[in-house]
């Protein structure tokens, strides 16, 4: 997990744990420009998971009125109130972010902001899990492996194209922000990093007759991206599912739109 951290975790008594992925962010100048991409404001809902040793924390803290945390490593969360400039503003919910309902956070008049370092293991089901909640969120900044974030935010006909990018971007306009080397990072990681952010959609400009369906259909075609579509589909769709969609059923899946993935599962057989 990309904990962000701007001193040497070896200074605060706390050694680095496998277990939790644990890479601790110490480029001030990236702290920096993560807090001017998130731009907080007082009033904002910001929910910060995985806030390591508090250097995102701290800065995220002096510019709203109030920051929730979920940490998963209750060392880390018991030092928390002592490495915030305002511990009086700071609610620490230590718990699996996998786990946990955010939807208790949400308030009417004020959607949450999220912010993250997430760990490569458990990304792609965090970022979906957190996606259930998209009708409460705002928008979300995270940092993750520069080949992760590429790609969220591949567009067709490019190799990173996947699953990945169609299921998210179905939910979210994602921006792709600006990349993080491995030497900002205590201890340094093996890969590059990137900062990206999500916004999900409050009314979304393609939606599917079946989610679930959409998600079936990508999925499937995606681990048979070799096939073609009337290869790789054979049996899923109404026998005019390819006419009434409007797809090429000899192309192949990393050549469609959004728009035509959703045409496609409309036309599956359930």
């Amino acid at each position: 997990m990309y904990q962000i951290n701007a001193l040497n975790p070896k200074d605060e008594g706390h050694h680095t744990r496998k277990r939790f992925g644990q890479n601790f962010l110490h480029d001030q100048r990236v702290i920096a420009k993560i807090v001017r991409s998130v731009n907080p404001r007082p009033g904002d809902n910001i929910v910060e998971i995985g806030p390591g040793l508090a250097a995102l924390t701290s800065p995220l803290i002096g510019e709203c009125d109030a920051l929730t945390v979920v940490e998963l490593d209750r060392d880390l969360a018991a030092g928390l109130p002592g490495r915030v400039p305002h511990p009086e503003r700071l609610t620490i919910i230590e718990t699996d972010a996998l786990k946990y309902d955010f939807s208790n956070l949400f308030e009417d008049d004020r959607p949450l902001r999220v912010v993250g370092n997430l760990p490569y293991n458990i990304s792609t089901p965090l970022l979906f899990h957190l996606l259930e909640f998209g009708d409460k969120v705002k928008d979300m900044h995270f940092m993750l492996q520069k080949e992760v974030v590429d790609r969220i935010t591949a567009a067709p006909n490019t190799k990173e194209y996947g699953r990945l990018s169609v299921m998210i971007q179905y939910y979210c306009k994602p921006t792709f922000l600006f990349e993080v080397p491995p030497g900002s990072f205590n201890p340094p990681p093996k890969v590059t990093s990137a900062v990206f952010r999500l916004e999900p959609y409050e009314v979304k400009p393609i939606v599917a007759k079946n989610e679930k369906a959409l998600s079936r259909l990508v999925s499937h075609v995606f681990t048979q991206r070799r096939k073609t579509l009337r290869n790789s589909l054979k049996g899923m769709l109404a026998e005019d599912g390819f006419e009434k969609a409007g797809v090429d059923p000899m192309a192949r899946p990393e050549t469609l739109t959004l728009a035509e993935f959703v045409a496609l599962a409309d036309q599956m057989v359930v």
